[in-house]
């Protein structure tokens, strides 16, 4: 089985990427809404919810794992994950598969992401060592309006607001490095040129994870979310995203780890 983790609903674009290249893979979601957004949180405060998380997935029998939280992924070194006896081939983040894509990429890169990814430098870092320097855009409030179901006009406020100065060029491509911001791409595409790429880091992971665990996550293709508080805009986003399977949804609040 494999295991997902986010902050809230951002994983499910993951999720949905990964269900179009591995129909039949078990899958066990959390969704850590009760700390969400973990975007705003510090590296001390993200290592304390990963491990939560971890714990859970791995007691519940996911022998694999997907962080699809893209402020873990980047604020937390991967050493965490030896804790917990996994190896390399067992854990996929989002930053890897991200930045292979753009390898041999000659245009410009714009990164936009919560401010705990930006202030890691990860992306940047990892950027640079395929020959390439990015621009960030950090946006502290978007996944949180995102997550908690603000309106459509907040959001595209939030969006116009963090791009205003921002001068395009032919050729940019615009990676969302934050689950959350799939979810609203028609308000990025109404707010950013038409003539740039947007690209959604879910359909790289996707691969990776249809490369690495196939074979061995072929099985029945059930669905089981667990969140640590109830969200009626997470039920929402489910029903509209996976309306074709079949899939249940527990709450359930996990302890807290010191």
């Amino acid at each position: 089985m494999i295991g997902i983790f986010d902050s809230g609903s951002g994983g499910l674009t993951v999720l949905r990427a990964i269900r179009e290249v591995l129909p039949s893979c078990d899958v066990l979601y959390f969704g850590d809404i009760q700390n969400a957004p973990y975007g705003s949180k510090s590296s001390e405060e993200l290592s304390l919810l990963t491990t939560k998380a971890l714990i859970f997935l791995k007691e519940r029998g996911a022998q694999r794992i997907v962080s699809a939280c893209n402020s873990v992924s980047a604020s937390l070194a991967l050493s965490l994950f030896d804790v917990f006896d996994l190896d390399s081939t067992q854990v996929i983040e989002m930053i890897g598969p991200t930045v292979a894509y753009f390898k041999g990429f000659s245009g410009r890169v714009l990164l936009c992401a919560t401010p705990a990814t930006v202030r890691s430098n990860s992306y940047q870092n990892a950027f640079r060592m395929i020959g390439k320097d990015i621009t960030t855009i950090s946006i502290s409030e978007l996944a949180g309006a995102i997550e908690f179901g603000q309106s459509e006009s907040d959001i595209e406020e939030i969006i116009t607001n963090a791009f205003e100065n921002v001068v395009w060029q032919e050729g940019d491509v615009l990676v969302l490095a934050c689950t959350h911001y799939p979810l609203v791409l028609s308000l990025f595409r109404k707010i950013i040129p038409p003539f740039v790429l947007i690209f959604d880091p879910a359909e790289a992971v996707a691969e990776r994870v249809k490369k690495q665990f196939w074979p061995q996550e072929v099985r029945d293709g059930t669905t089981h979310f667990v969140i640590s508080k109830d969200s009626e805009q997470f039920r929402t986003l489910v029903s509209k995203i996976f309306s074709d399977i079949n899939y249940e949804i527990e709450v359930l609040a996990l302890p807290l780890v010191h």
